[in-house]
């Protein structure tokens, strides 16, 4: 079409959809078409910097693997993933979070009382709640995949010393909504700088650092899925998470306990001589 100009392309490219096209897919690249000419307009952007655009994508591509999702983690610290996250969040609920490039999938079974830390040293920590819907009422045999760092700062997936399944779990509630499990306190770590995503970091002058976190994915009958982490109240990169993954109603405490209270029924019990730290945290679902 030759009477196509800087200024009504978007136009243009809008009245190109055929008749049978979703109306959500014709709402959707309508306004992303939108979003990127205006962009585009609005910044001059050159040929050079156009071509680096691509380069940027292309080398994303390259570099992810099944273990690694370079996409994923420009979404993240592009602050989209938790953009989207809080749009769909119900209020009533537990607030979603990102769900990170690291999950791995079909984790083992893990039993209510069972543990992570396995002989991996650090401080033991009792993580212990309830998944319960919108009314406060208990949902039995909710699943709970749960999925943490090991205390190298690094996910099973990056880390060929670990077991992939290395501080996964999925585990079932009881018939009270009850969920329990060991393991060995997270800590921060830094997301992967070594690729493209870490050239928006360095450009920014932004640095890659996320606080410490447990990951959840709980499923139920009758609920919405949700995907999220919880942050201790005490780590210094709770403000400055560089995902954006942070919510208030995430936040929880490490309440230290003295040597020789630790509990029974867990899989530890009766070897945890020492002081240990205990999580209470409920999971609420919001109704499908």
């Amino acid at each position: 079409m030759r009477s196509v100009t800087k200024d009504n392309i978007t136009e243009v490219f809008t009245s190109y959809f055929g008749e049978g096209t979703d109306p959500r897919v014709k709402e959707v690249l309508s306004s992303l078409a939108q979003h990127m000419h205006d962009f585009a307009r609005e910044v001059n952007l050159t040929h050079d910097e156009w071509r680096m655009g691509i380069d940027f994508l292309t080398r994303a591509g390259e570099i992810t693997t099944p273990e690694r999702q370079e996409f994923v983690l420009l979404s993240d610290v592009m602050g989209l993933s938790s953009l989207v996250d809080m749009l769909h969040s119900t209020p009533e609920a537990t607030s979603s979070s990102v769900l990170g490039p690291f999950h791995v999938s079909n984790p083992p079974p893990l039993a209510i009382g069972g543990d992570m830390k396995r002989d991996f040293e650090g401080e033991v920590v009792l993580v212990e709640g309830t998944v319960r819907d919108t009314e406060g009422n208990p949902i039995s045999g909710a699943t709970i995949d749960i999925w943490q760092t090991a205390p190298n700062g690094l996910y099973s997936s990056q880390d060929e010393d670990q077991d992939i399944h290395s501080f996964h779990g999925l585990m079932t509630a009881d018939e009270n909504g009850r969920y329990a499990f060991t393991t060995v306190r997270p800590v921060e770590y830094t997301v992967p700088s070594d690729g493209p995503v870490g050239d928006i970091l360095n450009a920014a002058g932004r640095h890659p650092w996320r606080p410490s976190h447990l990951h959840y994915i709980v499923s139920a009958d009758g609920h919405r899925s949700l995907v999220t982490e919880v942050f201790p109240d005490d780590d210094p990169y709770l403000d400055q998470d560089t995902v954006f993954g942070v919510r208030d109603d995430l936040v929880m405490t490490y309440v230290k306990q003295p040597a020789g209270s630790f509990p029974e029924g867990f899989a530890l019990s009766g070897s945890v001589d020492d002081a240990y730290s205990r999580v209470d945290f409920d999971l609420v679902l919001a109704k499908a």
